[in-house]
């Protein structure tokens, strides 16, 4: 015979077990908004590390985003952390839809020769790009 156990005042309470869904949706938001700050953090931009020359003037331009293309110090040339030819870099910029806004923002370490910069101008002005500038970093005062 099943034992059963009664409050001290004798009477018969049974209650129907219950899953309380506030505080349910209150920790389902607090895990959302967790992962969603955790996957920002952890977003980051894939480009080559560079050692940027430094300048005084240096202008930052706020936009259209240009086509990054950075020059390692062994001449190493990439297009979105991919390696590449100057011929492919014409290539891939004839692919584009032409627009008068395209513009190549070369970013070539301060050891690169000046070669495979003139490589990368040239291929960009051979697919009609006009617009080519560097990128540098600020010096300090």
């Amino acid at each position: 015979m099943p034992v059963k156990l009664q409050p001290s005042g004798g009477e018969d309470h049974e209650e129907d077990a219950r899953i309380e869904i506030v505080p349910l949706i209150d920790i389902m938001f607090f895990l959302l908004a967790a992962f969603m700050m955790v996957s920002l953090s952890m977003t980051s931009i894939h480009r080559v590390n560079l050692k940027l020359p430094a300048t005084k003037t240096a202008v930052a331009d706020n936009k259209t985003p240009p086509i990054h293309i950075a020059i390692d110090a062994h001449g190493v040339i990439t297009w979105d952390a991919k390696i590449v030819t100057p011929s492919e870099i014409t290539d891939r910029l004839l692919a584009l839809p032409p627009t008068e806004d395209t513009k190549v923002l070369i970013a070539p370490d301060q050891e690169s020769r000046t070669q495979a910069v003139m490589s990368v101008i040239d291929a960009a002005r051979v697919a009609g790009v006009e617009k080519v500038s560097f990128e540098t970093k600020l010096q300090a005062p």
